[in-house]
């Protein structure tokens, strides 16, 4: 079977990552979450106090964007890809509050955008790849065989985000996570630099009322057609 590209775009808390890991684990592709290379980003930003009073101070990060390095490497407790910020394992760090508020600041730089592209396109070159993100299938692969747009309704997406942060011990308000989705969903189909859009020759999946295992088997048959 000859391997293809798959690009998941969409809103966040949409559940891609969860449906993009079980398929990668599934077919025996790569996985590649490009939002945790922004949230990465932040995190560098944060510690080097590059943002300072909510203000992010663009032109020191872009000095410095040579100095980020970001890897996934396979765990073996999770039996996931981690991500690695500079040689440091941040998986944990970067799913906290702190970084989600900050992270479309940092996402909208033109400069930032252009690297973590470049850096994607090269992890991906290869095929057999899942990557997810909000730019994938307009931006980073154009060309990828297989190209979804998830969504879900807000009320959906907000007690995913909610119940994902209690079960990692991280108390947050139902408000805070609702105020939180909703701001990044405007920064992200707002911004100037590669704005969340459905490609045209996107499939799109809702999964508001579907259980993971229905998602997978919506993206095995997919996958199938397309291979």
């Amino acid at each position: 079977m000859n391997k293809i590209t798959i690009a998941i775009d969409g809103y966040s808390s949409c559940g891609k990552s969860t449906l993009a890991k079980t398929l990668a684990m599934s077919i025996d592709y790569s996985y590649v979450d490009t939002g945790a290379m922004y949230r990465c980003v932040t995190l560098y930003a944060l510690e080097n106090g590059i943002i300072k009073n909510d203000q992010v101070d663009k032109e020191s990060l872009v000095g410095q964007l040579d100095d980020i390095s970001i890897s996934f490497q396979h765990s073996e407790q999770s039996k996931e890809s981690d991500a690695y910020l500079n040689g440091v394992n941040v998986e944990e760090t970067i799913r906290g509050m702190d970084i989600s508020n900050h992270v479309s600041q940092i996402s909208i730089i033109k400069e930032v955008r252009e690297k973590m592209v470049a850096m994607q396109q090269k992890m991906g070159k290869e095929k057999g790849v899942i990557m997810e993100g909000r730019d994938i299938g307009t931006v980073v692969f154009p060309d990828a065989e297989l190209k979804v747009f998830m969504t879900a309704s807000i009320e959906v997406r907000v007690k995913r985000r909610y119940d994902e942060m209690q079960a990692k011990g991280l108390h947050v308000s139902v408000d805070d996570v609702k105020e939180n989705v909703l701001s990044r969903d405007y920064e992200d189909t707002h911004r100037k630099h590669s704005p969340l859009v459905q490609a045209d020759d996107a499939v799109v999946l809702d999964n508001s009322d579907l259980s993971e295992e229905d998602q997978l088997n919506f993206m095995l048959k997919l996958v199938e057609q397309r291979t």
